[in-house]
């Protein structure tokens, strides 16, 4: 098989129109706060024990956000993850703009993740997901959504990784790609969108 070939077989495929069609009628569930969240049922004991659990430092009344910013969830960095080497990071708290100004560099071939490291604050936030669109030269090669899952305020940041994929190799695989990212949730709020680069190369970069 020719190098053309076995890159080309190789880029991830797209969603399906079928994924696409479920998640436009998908409805969420009506949003509670966490003030209504802890006045229902006050008298049942077990719903107070996991009321405590569901809300985390929330349930108690402490102070898990910064007054002065009222973002619900607040994306801090997206990292490349790839065994026994260091992670290579984006922050996503400065000017976005420049992000693609500093491409990540992959390995054709390598196994790697990306990890996204984020802080929810005020209020419960329902089904969270990250949501990529890959292009090169212009052309959608490639979508990806991962489900995240839903989350109480919380002082501490969470980091999710995606599943482990393998890089794209052959000669028409390597070169520049282009990714569009958004972090979003069951409202189809956009918590963060963002442009980011990376390139395929035959080695690592020195």
């Amino acid at each position: 098989m020719s190098d053309q070939e076995a890159g080309a077989e190789e880029l991830p495929p797209a969603c399906s129109e079928e994924e696409e069609e479920v998640e436009k009628l998908y409805r969420a569930p009506a949003q509670k706060s966490i003030t209504e969240i802890k006045e229902l049922d006050q008298d049942d004991p077990s719903l107070i024990k996991y009321k405590e659990m569901l809300l985390g430092q929330a349930a108690s009344g402490a102070a898990v956000a910064d007054p002065s910013d009222p973002r619900n969830v607040i994306v801090e960095k997206l990292s490349l993850v790839v065994g026994g080497k260091s992670n290579v990071d984006l922050d996503l708290t400065g000017d976005l703009a420049k992000l693609k100004e500093t491409p990540f560099i992959i390995k054709e071939g390598c196994e790697y993740k990306l990890m996204i490291t984020f802080k929810v604050q005020h209020e419960i936030v329902s089904g969270l997901r990250y949501i990529q669109q890959s292009y090169r030269k212009g052309i959608k090669v490639d979508k990806s959504k991962y489900m995240i899952g839903s989350y109480a305020p919380k002082t501490e940041s969470h980091e999710f990784q995606t599943p482990v994929e393998e890089a794209p190799k052959g000669m028409i695989a390597r070169g520049h790609y282009v990714v569009k990212s958004e972090f979003t949730d069951d409202d189809k709020h956009v918590h963060l969108a963002w442009d980011w680069a990376f390139e395929i190369k035959k080695e690592w970069a020195n």
